[in-house]
């Protein structure tokens, strides 16, 4: 185990499509986005023991939590938007769970997708730049697993604690949720899938606009804008209005793509173009 630059917590899950079986959950996507930007990047996670990730995630160090089950969705989008089905929940990850070669890694994401990471984890780490992406904590299931919003728990006193809160509009159940989130969040950045995303910070907020593309495959398209807006928050030493030019630059540009795989190319290509442009 090595230091790295970028730690995600949250679970790896086995999402259900159309194509069958397929790695998901905020760590894989944010994972990926990391190390393709060339970051030293970790997840700590839990999952069943026989679920092989190795392959799809090169390079990244995983600290793999063994549970009976790995965390299990099925994403359905229709006209009105993406609904959700969650069929097993691996195990939850508290402090004990974070190794303490990690407790001072640069950047460190919180990424819940079922409510799987104890809050109290927030508390470990001290001098990071620490991004809360809290769609695990806004969720709650019925029965029959059928996903539904709800009110994150003990959020005013969780977000404050974060460098900065990001969220779909997706996630929330009315505007006045986002408007209490907004007033305890530092920094909290809500994502708008194809009109952009609104940032609020020390009591602005301003619109920004992303140019238009096609969707074919949005899943994880949050996640990967969250990884690049923390990274360029780091990067350009905490510009939160260029950090969001940037992620919305990334994000966007994978949502034609189908596969993690193809994803991270297309990552890998955008970048490029951004480099080059900044040489000429």
């Amino acid at each position: 185990m090595s230091n790295v630059d970028y730690l995600v917590i949250g679970h790896i899950s086995s999402d259900i499509t159309e194509q069958g079986y397929k790695l998901g959950g905020t760590a894989a996507y944010s994972a990926t986005v990391a190390g393709t930007l060339g970051f030293r990047t970790a997840i700590i996670t839990s999952a069943a023991e026989d679920y092989k990730w190795e392959k799809a995630l090169p390079g990244i160090q995983v600290h793999h939590i063994p549970s009976k089950a790995t965390t299990t969705f099925e994403n359905i989008y229709t006209s009105t938007g993406r609904h959700q089905k969650i069929h097993t929940i691996a195990n939850r990850l508290v402090p004990k769970h974070v190794p303490v070669q990690w407790l001072d890694t640069p950047i460190v994401h919180l990424g819940p997708i079922a409510d799987e990471i104890d809050p109290e984890v927030i508390h470990l780490f001290k001098n990071s730049i620490l991004g809360i992406t809290p769609q695990g904590w806004l969720r709650d299931w019925d029965d029959n697993g059928h996903v539904r919003a709800k009110n994150s728990v003990d959020a005013e006193h969780i977000y404050p604690k974060a460098t900065a809160v990001i969220l779909s509009e997706e996630d929330l159940m009315d505007q006045d949720q986002l408007n209490r989130y907004r007033s305890w969040s530092r920094l909290l950045v809500l994502t708008q899938g194809r009109r952009g995303c609104t940032v609020t910070f020390k009591g602005e907020t301003r619109h920004v606009p992303v140019k238009p593309v096609g969707d074919v495959e949005p899943t994880g398209a949050g996640d990967i804008f969250a990884t690049a807006f923390l990274i360029h928050y780091h990067r350009t030493g905490g510009d939160p209005w260029e950090s969001a030019r940037y992620a919305n630059t990334i994000a966007s540009a994978t949502v034609s793509e189908m596969d993690l795989e193809s994803k991270a190319a297309c990552i890998r290509e955008t970048q490029s173009k951004l480099d080059r442009s900044v040489k000429n």
